[in-house]
């Protein structure tokens, strides 16, 4: 599996000699380095489109010329579980959750299984009522490898109010996050327009084009090697904290798709060091205010403790 992992798409069409057969059959057959158990475990999690729609079904049989596509970005990977220890706030309209790194916000091309999406699906799915499906409105997003709070309407007089106030900002974020070097002012703001680079999958900041970004920071302590900072963004474009420090040289630790150092003085990162620890809102059918804290997970402690030890 782990030299599967580093194959990112595996692409075929169904010859007419391997039409009837089953789909993980097939896959096993036709794709190198996959066996029938593989092709099962990326069928189960969501990873494999025929004609371009996801597909679960092992015995699912293909025809001739089917175009078959295996997403393997990202396998292996434990299926997530959402459970009332991640569970911050629950009422009949809302739900908000923190987030462990390591998981996905939502489906993707490689999974679905194992999402946090699929987990809430899990999690509000009615035993009695199997048929019915819960309603869950998504109306912010948090990287795979970035911890902490986000919301999720769960009755769909919430959402449209929701999601008018994360694109009026008036949805207070703010993030914790560790940088290379040291930042020589108390605060400071990163203002750019941003598109993403298809090539590496990356955000940068364009002359036109891009959609506005607005990053700000206040200083928390820092030393020669590392920055702690709070981060509060007003916009919520995709990897805008990630890509904004490391214009200003200033990368977060262990975020190696933006040139992070991946080791400090011995210290590993096995991902971006930040942590979305604050979330203030208006509810949106009571208008009652919301202010939700996380604190800093183990990996990102430990990290503070041993650069800051008055912080620790």
């Amino acid at each position: 599996m782990d030299a599967l992992s580093r194959r990112k798409t595996i692409r075929l069409t169904v010859a007419s000699g391997n039409s009837a057969m089953r789909l993980d059959q097939f896959l096993s057959q036709a794709a190198e380095g996959v066996s029938r158990g593989v092709a099962r475990k990326l069928i189960d999690l969501g990873g494999v489109h025929v004609n371009g729609r996801r597909v679960r079904k092992c015995g699912l049989i293909v025809k001739a010329d089917d175009r078959i596509e295996a997403y393997c970005d990202g396998l292996p990977l434990d299926l997530f579980e959402l459970t009332g220890s991640h569970i911050v706030y629950r009422d009949r309209h809302l739900l908000v959750v923190d987030k462990p790194a390591g998981v996905d916000s939502q489906p993707t091309p490689s999974r679905y299984k194992g999402t946090l999406y699929a987990a809430l699906n899990d999690y509000l799915q009615d035993p009695h009522r199997k048929d019915m499906k819960p309603t869950i409105g998504m109306v912010q997003r948090l990287d795979r490898d970035t911890s902490g709070l986000m919301t999720f309407s769960i009755h769909p007089a919430a959402h449209r109010e929701l999601s008018r106030m994360f694109r009026e900002r008036e949805v207070v974020k703010r993030y914790t996050a560790l940088a290379a070097g040291r930042l020589e002012t108390s605060q400071g703001e990163f203002r750019s327009q941003l598109a993403r680079k298809r090539s590496t999958n990356t955000m940068k900041s364009v002359a036109r084009g891009g959609r506005e970004a607005v990053t700000r920071y206040r200083l928390l302590a820092t030393e020669e090697r590392v920055s702690l900072v709070e981060v509060e963004i007003p916009t919520g474009r995709s990897h805008q904290i990630r890509a904004h420090f490391s214009e200003a040289g200033h990368p977060l630790l262990g975020d190696d798709r933006y040139r992070g150092p991946g080791n400090i003085a011995g210290l590993d990162f096995k991902r971006q060091m930040l942590h979305a620890g604050r979330l203030s809102f208006n509810h949106p059918i009571s208008g009652e205010e919301l202010d939700f804290t996380s604190g800093l997970p183990s990996d990102m402690q430990s990290a503070v403790s041993f650069f800051f030890e008055d912080l620790g």
